[in-house]
């Protein structure tokens, strides 16, 4: 199965907490050498483009802003192409505000549109219930990610997905989702890279939104078990990736081989 370019998870797969994993720089250094596309495709909400490229660069894993796409570029792409001019409410960490350029943000109701990044202590009963009561009131939910946690130092963390499958469970109405695994997300990253889908691998630590949703998209899927994968995760799943990587170590020469 030959691969000409690849789209590479940050959390827990090059980084932890903004610190590179072993292997992690000469991993993108040799893809570099190689001449192999690759993007680094990321659900984080925290940093923008250019933020997140100059923490990791400081941290001894150097990239450049355009080689980096999230889920507040792909919420952006969206809410312009489908909700031009609408009223949008953000409920996020960080402050995603530079990538969402074109984007009309308001503080509070009346909104046409509810967006939801990764979750913070700003998701208080107090603002989950501001958003549900929008949501009822006729606005759109849309989700940056789908995530439900993550890992940081301190352990798994519950993230922003945990409370759309909520606020989807009481208002009935399902949320659109911007990032991975959604299909327009990897279709887009594609795109950038200038690949064919089929010849795209997609590597990343979560089973279902980053190996599985690729593969759903017509990509190649690889399970890099470090970060957020535990053995159980396969086990409550439908299908199987493509190729497993102990680290992201080991994906120069899964390319060369392929």
């Amino acid at each position: 199965m030959a691969i000409d370019g690849v789209l590479i998870d940050m959390d827990g797969v090059l980084a932890t907490s903004w610190r590179p994993l072993p292997g992690a720089a000469d991993t993108i250094e040799r893809l570099r050498s190689d001449g192999v596309p690759f993007l680094v495709v990321s659900n984080t909400t925290t940093h923008t483009r250019a933020a997140f490229a100059k923490t990791l660069s400081e941290t001894g894993l150097p990239l450049e802003p355009d080689e980096i796409v999230t889920a507040v570029v792909g919420t952006a792409s969206y809410l312009r192409r489908h909700h031009p001019q609408a009223r949008v409410f953000l409920l996020s960490d960080g402050d995603p505000r530079e990538d969402l350029d074109g984007v009309r943000l308001v503080d509070g109701p009346p909104a046409d549109v509810v967006v939801l990044g990764g979750a913070s202590d700003e998701f208080t009963y107090a603002a989950i219930d501001d958003v549900f009561r929008m949501l009822m009131d006729g606005a759109a939910l849309v989700g940056m990610h789908r995530n439900l946690y993550w890992r940081t130092d301190e352990g798994l963390q519950l993230d922003g997905g945990a409370y759309i499958v909520g606020l989807e469970a009481a208002t009935g109405r399902p949320a659109t989702i911007c990032g991975k695994p959604s299909p327009d997300f990897f279709a887009e990253a594609v795109a950038m890279l200038g690949t064919d889908p089929s010849r795209t691998a997609m590597a990343g630590d979560d089973v279902a939104n980053d190996v599985l949703g690729a593969q759903a998209a017509g990509l190649i899927g690889v399970l890099v078990r470090t970060g957020k994968f535990s053995p159980g995760d396969l086990e409550r799943v439908d299908g199987r990736p493509d190729h497993q990587i102990g680290s992201i170590a080991d994906l120069p020469d899964l390319l060369a081989s392929s």
